[in-house]
């Protein structure tokens, strides 16, 4: 961590320097920028539909809700993306982007405490559940006689 040899006050820069490095403040304020440039690239809608993965070796992972998202990112914004990444996160070196469908996640906000509390309670056996609304006849949508349809026991 420090030079042993050397004795009296250090500067608090290096100071700082070390202790970044131990507890890793570098790579939260590069990840953060990388997802702020993401976010900023691909647009409001998409963003909420997208999580990033890990970069390895160069290629940043990012898991998308659903193909046609997959396909529009892959096939006609990738290199687009590419050019927006380098220069919103420049401390992340991304050679390339690997897209996959799976689950996000979605925020959701809980409901305010005052407006439950508003709310009356009921218990459950006072629930009843609603009746089924009545069927309508068939009547109009019977087949024509001799089509092999017809109920009558007298034709074939």
């Amino acid at each position: 961590m420090s030079i042993p040899s050397r004795r009296g006050p250090r500067p608090l820069s290096e100071i700082l320097g070390e202790l970044f490095t131990v507890r890793g403040y570098g790579r939260l304020r590069a990840r953060q920028a990388l997802e702020d440039a993401w976010n900023a690239a691909v647009g409001e809608p998409s963003c909420r539909q997208t999580r990033l993965g890990e970069v390895r070796r160069g290629v940043l992972n990012v898991t998308v809700a659903h193909s046609t998202l997959l396909e529009e990112l892959a096939a006609f914004r990738k290199p687009a993306l590419l050019a927006a990444l380098r220069t919103g996160a420049p401390a992340t070196t991304i050679h390339d982007i690997r897209f996959r469908v799976g689950e996000i996640a979605l925020e959701v906000k809980p409901p305010l405490a005052a407006a439950s509390a508003s709310l009356p309670s009921v218990p459950a056996e006072d629930v009843k559940p609603k009746p089924a609304p009545p069927r309508r006849s068939r009547s109009g949508n019977r087949s024509k006689p001799g089509r092999g349809n017809s109920h009558d026991p007298e034709q074939p």
